[in-house]
């Protein structure tokens, strides 16, 4: 019910043996989000030879696909990919998703082989992955909880202070509706509930909003 992605965009660049591998690493939900990077950047580095790709989408990671984009074949697309699989994040899991990764490579003049190919893009993005913005992502229990427009911004401020994640508040024509995200269980709500009440005298009560992935920061 949770897993790891990058947070926007994140670019790093490294030499071997006078080539460049520049790697752009970006979030990504759907293939066509991947896809539309690899042709971004294709225009970018237009005059670079090779723009290898792989990405990983989805939070059981069920989407992976990979492309050595002219190098010879197993020496691009599947490091990068396995790089992203297996890099380690919280808790020595891994479990990055919802992310592509593009390498761009400018020859050097200098031939690398098979192994230096693969031993150069998996360093690429592994270099990239421990340098760049990460988040983690949880599907969580969401609550509305109504307040008047005169108390809405007071409770938002009281309910963080509290440790509770709120999304936002959506202000109608006649009240407040503040967003929660809480564990999706019911010993979770029923904290909740009891902490809100708290707040507001017993004044406040939650309704099911059903469940979203939310990015926890």
């Amino acid at each position: 019910m949770r897993y790891t992605t990058i947070d926007g965009e994140h670019r790093h660049e490294l030499e071997v043996k006078r080539s460049r591998f520049i790697t752009v690493l970006r979030r990504a939900e759907t293939e066509e989000d991947a896809r539309a990077l690899v042709a971004g950047l294709r225009r970018e580095f237009h005059d670079a030879r090779h723009h290898c790709s792989a990405f990983v989408l989805g939070p059981d990671r069920d989407t992976q696909r990979s492309s050595d984009d002219g190098e010879p074949a197993g020496t691009a697309g599947i490091p990068m990919l396995e790089a992203l699989l297996k890099r380690e994040m919280h808790d020595g899991v891994a479990d990055l998703s919802d992310v592509a990764a593009v390498v761009v490579r400018y020859f050097g003049g200098i031939l690398l082989g098979a192994g230096g190919l693969v031993r150069a893009y998996s360093e690429s993005v592994s270099a990239a992955l421990g340098t760049a913005p990460l988040v983690r992502r949880e599907r969580l229990r969401i609550l509305g909880v109504e307040a008047p427009h005169a108390g809405a911004g007071r409770l938002e401020n009281d309910l963080r202070s509290a440790g509770v994640e709120v999304l936002g508040t959506d202000y109608g024509p006649r009240a407040a509706l503040l967003r929660i995200a809480v564990e999706d269980s019911e010993p979770a709500v029923a904290g909740f509930a009891e902490r809100l009440a708290g707040l507001t005298g017993g004044a406040g009560t939650a309704v099911g909003l059903g469940t979203e992935w939310v990015d926890l920061r």
